[in-house]
């Protein structure tokens, strides 16, 4: 019985540790962008860079706006 509770207490400690993010995961953005996560991917954000139309909503949270259509495509501008 003693084995059981311990391989039982070492296999929800494993799981409870797969649910924890891991913060070597954070991708890291060079000196002037913005760390965002966009569409469920990390991304580095700044100021012409090119954007999906599609996820206005979530750019704008990072204090962006996707629509600045230039050469057939959308590109950051920041919020004003």
């Amino acid at each position: 019985m003693r084995g059981f509770a311990a391989t039982l207490l070492t296999a929800v400690v494993f799981a409870l540790l797969a649910l924890v993010p891991s913060v070597a995961t954070a991708k890291s953005c060079p000196s002037g962008y913005t760390h965002a996560v966009i569409g469920g991917k990390q991304k580095c954000l700044r100021r012409g860079e090119f954007c999906a139309h599609r996820y206005a909503n979530q750019y704008r949270h990072y204090h962006f706006t996707c629509s600045d259509y230039i050469d057939g495509e959308y590109h950051l501008e920041p919020l004003r």
